[in-house]
């Protein structure tokens, strides 16, 4: 099977969600719903990425590089699909625009359970961290 990584379009809005609640990642639907994608997919700092195979959308990342590091917020692959090499797709391709626009380095938000993923990525752990508050 062909995978097809695109941009976000207008039309996209639900198979994200679709797919980050069969994944158990749909936490913050202020952040994560509709309505968020078309306000993230409107920023020039954004990256967001479609997969589709066979015509069915089965994953999407979002990233954003603001000139200085590139960070990758969000990877999500239809249950269905993984093991296929589409998640990695779309990496490959989240890490690209960045490196075009002379980026150096990537980094993602990642949690312990998706970490080995990651490091076959390439992705190493580093020492400082990030943390979250909800505002």
């Amino acid at each position: 099977m062909e995978t097809r990584i695109r941009r976000f379009k207008e039309s996209d809005v639900y198979y994200p969600v679709e797919i980050l609640k069969a994944n158990g990642q749909y936490d913050y639907p202020a952040i994560e719903g509709p309505k968020a994608m078309k306000r993230v997919a409107s920023c020039e700092a954004v990256v967001f990425l479609f997969a589709e195979t066979e015509g069915e959308t089965c994953g999407s990342v979002r990233a954003v590089y603001g000139g200085f590091r590139a960070l990758i917020h969000l990877l999500s692959v239809h249950p269905d699909h993984q093991g296929r090499g589409i998640g990695s797709a779309l990496v490959d391709a989240a890490c690209a625009e960045p490196s075009r626009r002379g980026g150096p380095t990537v980094s993602a938000t990642v949690n312990e359970q998706s970490f080995s993923f990651w490091e076959k990525m390439g992705f190493r752990r580093p020492k400082p961290f990030s943390c979250l508050k909800k505002i």
